[in-house]
């Protein structure tokens, strides 16, 4: 990703070593290695949570379509539609 090489390292800690100085320089360096170790292992985290959800099996889809399958038979209206339902219904004669 960079390409840094050694004399732009150099270069990069006399720059740092100037503004700094040698009293906060140390404590810089420290921050900076910290916070790439932590970057680090975030980095790391992140791609195993990733390969660990892409190696997850796939879900099967065949009790999906059944589920499916079923939902639609239940709400399926058979017969007449409802707008019908107002018409009169004829009586039953009582045979005695």
């Amino acid at each position: 990703m960079f390409e840094i090489g050694f004399t732009e390292m150099i270069l990069v800690g006399v720059v740092a070593l100037l503004v700094l100085g040698p009293e906060r320089l140390p404590v810089a360096a420290r921050a900076v290695g910290r916070g790439l170790g932590q970057a680090r292992r975030a980095m790391h985290a992140l791609r195993t949570q990733v390969e660990r959800e892409i190696d997850l099996p796939a879900l099967d889809a065949a009790p999906l379509q059944r589920l499916e399958q079923e939902i639609r038979q239940g709400i399926r209206l058979e017969g007449e539609p409802a707008n019908d339902a107002a018409a009169p219904v004829p009586a039953k004669e009582n045979v005695s």
